[in-house]
């Protein structure tokens, strides 16, 4: 008979369940067994506490937010892992050991996992992005809402036409939320390019394109684009321009022009006008549609249409009808009477 389900017994005190011993625990495992428990449900408790007093210490600001949450989740893991070794590891030879045993495991197990774990390091220190940036990682594009050890949450984006056929499939034909979350890797930044839209300089160049026609004045249409963007896009080549004066202090880059600019462009059906103009990385559908309908307005005003690809007939060729001479009568032909 046994004095209980479980107990310990013998000299090293060794636990058994329902008379069977369990090889390799003893009372001294339950014991920093019951400690690690302890301590980890104390950095939980303090990671409440830290958390609670970075939200009322700085209000709502996404980034200041951000990253109080990242130091917080390091500094946890940091302490975390230094109490694990220190409980169940207080002989170094017996530390050594199993830190080669679990190297060795996860290099082999979880090599996703490790490289994501170093990933969110990378992205952390390159500065790769940040919250609320936005960025194309792993073939989606949107803004960035979450980051972890492990991995990245996306507001998903739709796409522009030029990229409608790329995989996944997407049946937003602009640069507005989709409504999908998507959760990505951080091993992806060391497989594919990250593009960040927002880092150091949150403006983006855009351009439109407008056929007219060679018969229409081409100098009027010209100048009716340039006034109707520069109208929407003023104040915004104001603002970047002290911010991409410090970009060419930073970088090794070449002077840029924030100011609106067409182009020209000869092609077999009509004169394409290129307008260049910049703008800032959200609301970019909504500036395009302003500046359409003032181009469109501006244009129907000066009697200018928009060249198509439909084809015209201007005339046709000469039709020549031609018919045979009428057989002569003959002239003493007499006529009887019956």
């Amino acid at each position: 008979m046994y004095a209980g389900l479980a107990q310990f017994s013998g000299t090293e005190h060794s636990l058994q369940i329902g008379g069977v011993k369990l090889l390799g625990f003893d009372a001294q495992h339950a014991h920093k067994l019951l400690i690690t428990l302890v301590f980890f449900a104390i950095l939980y408790l303090i990671g409440l506490i830290l958390r609670v007093a970075a939200r009322a210490l700085g209000g709502e600001r996404q980034k200041t937010a951000f990253w109080t949450h990242q130091g917080i989740s390091l500094l946890l893991f940091i302490f975390g892992v230094i109490g694990f070794l220190s409980i169940w590891f207080d002989n170094p030879t017996r530390l050594a050991t199993g830190l080669g045993l679990l190297s060795a495991g996860l290099a082999f197990a979880m090599q996703k996992v490790v490289t994501s774990f170093a990933g969110y390091f990378v992205i952390l220190r390159g500065k790769t992005f940040n919250v609320g940036d936005r960025i194309s990682m792993g073939g989606v594009r949107g803004d960035v809402i979450a980051l972890n050890f492990i991995q990245t949450v996306i507001m998903e984006m739709g796409e522009p036409p030029a990229v409608q056929s790329e995989d996944p499939g997407m049946w937003v034909q602009s640069r507005q939320y989709s409504g999908r979350i998507v959760t990505i890797s951080n091993a992806q930044i060391f497989e594919q390019p990250v593009y960040n839209f927002t880092r150091d300089f949150p403006y983006i160049w855009e351009e439109m394109h407008i056929p007219i026609s060679y018969k229409d004045d081409r100098s009027r249409a010209e100048q009716i684009i340039l006034d109707s963007v520069t109208k929407h896009t003023s104040d915004i080549a104001n603002l970047a321009q002290p911010e991409l004066d410090r970009l060419k202090e930073q970088f090794f880059i070449e002077a840029a022009d924030t100011r609106p600019r067409v182009y020209l462009r000869i092609t077999d059906n009509w004169v394409e006008f290129s307008v260049r103009f910049l703008c800032r990385t959200h609301d970019i559908r909504g500036l395009k549609d302003r500046i359409s309908r003032d181009i469109l307005a501006g244009l129907d005003a000066a009697n200018i249409g928009i060249a198509s690809g439909t084809y015209e007939i201007v005339g046709f060729p000469p039709v020549r009808l031609e018919t045979a001479p009428a057989s002569p009568i003959p002239q003493n032909r007499s006529i009887q009477s019956a």
